[in-house]
């Protein structure tokens, strides 16, 4: 025996309607992600210190944006006075080579790959009303801005020409749900906790 239900019928309707927007209002009740919590989660991980990362060695295909990126960051090191490099072709590509010289200051700190300049620092500004439904959860855009910089901020301009002292850049965070909470999974900075 077949039952046909006419899509007319205002009762089959509802009821097709009212379960779903039930259900998902029970499910983003009272623990959805508020603005003021999302901004007292991000705001503890800054200020953090942007800085230039200097390798060792690199190699690039000569005439690539990786070369260029090299070639502008030999220009800088070498303008400031601190760093002695060396360039040598190898057919298609070009090796750089980067050392740090006995007068270099000491806030250039070393490490297994190279060497690191601390150049600014930013701060959170505060976060933007919009947040994207992801599959795993939501991403919160906030706003950070570039201010405090260092006497190696002018290697950092070689290398990001445009960039300006308290200009502000977006960033987003990642939070997943568990049970009624809301967890921050990561954020797309890629710069340290000041200390």
């Amino acid at each position: 025996m077949v039952i046909y239900h006419s899509l007319e019928d205002p009762v089959t309707l509802r009821r097709l309607i009212v379960i779903p927007v039930l259900a998902a209002a029970l499910g983003c009740g009272p623990s959805h992600l508020t603005r003021r919590e999302a901004e007292n989660d991000i705001r503890k991980d800054y200020p953090v210190v942007v800085s230039v990362k200097v390798p060792e060695s690199a190699k690039a295909i000569k005439g690539s944006s990786d070369h260029a990126k090299l070639v502008s960051l030999q220009e800088a090191l070498t303008r400031s006075g601190w760093f002695a490099v060396t360039r040598s072709s190898e057919g298609d590509r070009e090796a750089f080579t980067f050392k740090l010289k006995p007068s270099a200051p000491k806030s250039i700190r070393s490490g297994a790959n190279g060497f690191e300049l601390p150049a600014a620092e930013a701060e959170f500004v505060r976060c933007l009303p919009r947040r994207d439904i992801t599959r795993d959860g939501i991403r919160v855009t906030y706003l950070i801005r570039l201010v405090h910089p260092t006497e190696h901020f002018p290697i950092f301009l070689a290398l990001h020409p445009g960039v300006r002292v308290g200009e502000t850049k977006e960033r987003h965070a990642s939070y997943r749900r568990e049970g009624r909470n809301w967890i921050m999974m990561d954020t797309d900075e890629s710069f340290k906790k000041a200390q």
